[in-house]
């Protein structure tokens, strides 16, 4: 009977990491698109704002699989302008991994979380399987609050790359659990199932309640809550589309800048993902992609408005790679009118864009490699080079 059980566990499991992966099959093309909706975004004269000379918080947001067509789209859908683009520094970052010319999310956030290339599917772990430290992991050693917002399972790739270490990226349950061996202040992010219907029979929400965080399952329930530990999960595998889970992104950003800004500690680091970018380029599906920017940039202009009160803070926004070989071949920034095209349902080797607004954001120009941007964050928050693993 034990053995029966364990075998239908095992199967379910099989589904959901299927389920969690349907993202990436081509189901509908559809190369146009019109905003609904355009938004404001944050105004301000980058030559009056005086930032401090190195940041106290750094927040990096990653749009997988944006890449400049991806953001030209967004900027055509809301008539011509996004917070993204008003950042005043920007970059390039070449994206691929140690064994492959095209790099996967895990390794892309890999390499992005710990300043090393791996291969792709691994998940904080160096080429020859050894753990390597993250730079959220390296805030909290220093002191710092931490954060995960992602738009995914909080336990998908990226967000995965910066607190979890699997040899795969497939492994939830393992990374769910990882979660554990931190002392993360805040996470919000689908993937509830993942913590409570496991395998080994664990409950890992009664296991973060005992460790003092408080749970929650839409953004909602946490609307009074502004310091202390935090956990959300806001659905049982992955979020909803933009057009359906409403303003969630913005909304947990803000959020988490409120708690994170809050607590007892010597600043804060936070990642925050736009996953379903991505998803959008898999699908060839142009209204997908630039829908999922726009939304992504409502959260960036959250963080924008506090770092221009703050003066402390360092906003990064970039992607972990581009997705689809899309290109903008129409558009009508009047309408916001988008028609695009694709060469492929995968991921491509092209550079992405990276942005940075605040204390040390002129460090971010230039073409490097991603690696180079953990180095850069890690150098900027004057971590010592002596500590590192």
């Amino acid at each position: 009977m034990k053995k029966t059980s364990l075998i239908l566990a095992l199967f379910l499991v099989t589904i959901g990491i299927s389920a969690q992966e349907e993202y990436k099959e081509v189901k509908h093309e559809k190369f146009e698109y019109t905003a609904e909706k355009q938004h404001e975004v944050v105004s301000f004269d980058a030559k009056e704002v005086k930032f401090k000379k190195r940041p106290k918080n750094i927040i990096i947001f990653i749009g997988d699989g944006m890449g400049t067509a991806q953001v030209f789209a967004g900027i055509t859908a809301n008539g011509g302008e996004l917070n993204i683009q008003n950042m005043p520094f920007t970059g390039f970052s070449k994206t691929q991994s140690s064994d492959n010319y095209i790099t996967d999310s895990a390794a892309g956030g890999t390499a992005l979380s710990t300043g090393k290339k791996t291969t792709n599917g691994t998940i904080g772990l160096d080429s020859e399987g050894n753990r390597i430290t993250s730079i959220l992991e390296y805030a909290e050693r220093n002191g710092k609050a931490t954060g995960l917002v992602s738009t995914s399972a909080i336990t998908h790739a990226t967000p995965a790359s910066f607190i979890a270490h699997q040899p795969n990226r497939i492994m939830y349950e393992e990374i769910a659990a990882d979660f554990m061996n931190t002392d993360i202040d805040l996470f919000i992010g689908g993937g509830a199932d993942f913590f409570t219907k496991r395998v080994d029979g664990r409950n890992l929400v009664s296991e973060l309640n005992d460790k003092g965080y408080r749970i929650a399952y839409n953004m909602k329930e946490i609307e009074p809550f502004t310091k202390g530990k935090l956990a959300v999960l806001t659905a049982i595998g992955h979020n909803a589309g933009y057009r359906d889970r409403g303003d969630m992104l913005p909304q947990a950003t803000s959020k988490a800048i409120e708690v994170l800004s809050n607590a007892d500690s010597k600043g804060f680091f936070m990642m925050v993902e736009g996953s379903q970018i991505d998803w959008g380029g898999h699908q060839n599906d142009a209204s997908y992609s630039t829908g999922e920017v726009l939304d992504l940039d409502k959260a960036v202009g959250e963080a924008i408005k506090f770092a221009l009160e703050d003066k402390r803070t360092l906003i990064i926004v970039t992607a972990d790679h581009e997705t689809g070989g899309m290109s903008v071949n129409e558009g009508d920034m009047n309408k916001g009118y988008v028609k695009a095209g694709f060469t492929t349902g995968d991921h491509t080797a092209i550079m992405v864009p990276v942005f940075a607004i605040g204390p040390g954001a002129e460090e971010f120009t230039g073409v490097y490699e991603n690696t180079e941007i953990f180095e850069k964050m890690y150098k900027l928050f004057k971590f010592k080079e002596q500590d590192k693993d």
